[in-house]
């Protein structure tokens, strides 16, 4: 009867999964799971081809199981709405609704429907600088004109709201 592998008995062997695959040293992996080196390399041997592969897929799958998740609770969310309808529970039922709501938005955001807040401020972007440099280089034989458009652009930035 063959041996068990004891990093795969072992409680941690998701977090030491994750450390082989990240490619940290099997003495530094050792030394903080608590397991020798050579059982190290016999585990690696034999784990998924795919996980070897593709180790995005563990965050895949992580993210596939909050989606379900979500999916869950809003599903309970809306069987306890309809009951608390049905038994006229107005307070209790708009409190569903906004549970509901939550989860919906949640969901949304999760896959990519809805758009996250934030402000994203192109000034700062390598691609705008890289492109502002590349206009003051190009006017440089016109000083009259690169001030002006300094002058213009200096003003966008003090007045975003005349953006048109």
């Amino acid at each position: 009867m063959p041996k068990k592998c004891s990093v795969c008995e072992h409680i941690q062997s998701k977090e030491i999964n994750e450390a082989l695959l990240d490619g940290q040293a099997y003495r530094i992996i050792a030394a903080q799971f608590g397991t020798s080196i050579a059982s190290l390399q016999r585990h690696k041997e034999h784990l998924s081809t795919k996980m070897v592969i593709a180790p995005g897929a563990q965050d895949v799958a992580a993210a596939n199981i909050l989606l379900n998740q979500v999916k869950d609770l809003q599903q309970k969310s809306l069987d306890l709405l309809a009951k608390a309808e049905q038994a006229g529970d107005l307070k209790t039922a708009l409190q569903g609704v906004r549970e509901a709501r939550g989860c919906l938005e949640l969901l949304a955001k999760l896959e990519g429907q809805l758009a996250q807040e934030g402000t994203i401020n192109i000034t700062i972007a390598p691609e705008w600088l890289e492109l502002r440099t590349t206009i003051m280089q190009v006017l440089e034989p016109y000083p009259e004109v690169r001030t002006r458009l300094v002058e213009a652009l200096a003003l966008r930035e003090v007045q975003p709201e005349h953006a048109q």
